[in-house]
């Protein structure tokens, strides 16, 4: 299994790999967690333990990012909440059910950024148990 330091020195191209230990140093501030690689990936921080109506449970990361080289994929879990004033503050991206994408991290504005990691915390805080990485 491929640690974090590992998997950050492969992130390629060079930009995507200098985002990469950009937005992994900025979770580490917002969240106070360290990161834990998932497959796919994508790094999390922070887990959290979820059961269906189904009956069907298991434990997710909390918030996270993957490098991806097309573009960036920032996890906002789970999605339940519309995050739709933040994000039109946020800058240029496009979004998914429980993630947000990004081409390029300074066309982000971070300090809303930030906002958007913590409502999508305390949003799932409410929903799931949330534990520390």
């Amino acid at each position: 299994m491929t640690d974090v330091p590992t998997f950050l020195a492969g992130v390629t191209p060079e930009r995507r790999h200098r985002e990469a230990v950009e937005l992994d140093a900025f979770f580490q501030r917002v969240t106070g967690w360290k990161p834990v690689l998932w497959r796919g990936g994508m790094l999390g921080y922070g887990t959290y333990d979820y059961t269906y109506a189904s009956g069907r449970s298991g434990n997710f990361l909390a918030t996270g990012f993957a490098p991806r080289k097309a573009r960036l994929s920032i996890y906002v879990m789970p999605g339940y909440s519309d995050f739709g004033p933040i994000l039109t503050r946020l800058g240029k991206h496009a979004k998914g059910k429980s993630c947000l994408y990004l081409n390029k991290l300074a066309e982000a504005d971070m300090e809303v950024l930030e906002e958007l990691i913590r409502a999508g915390l305390a949003d799932l805080a409410k929903r799931w148990p949330v534990h520390p990485t």
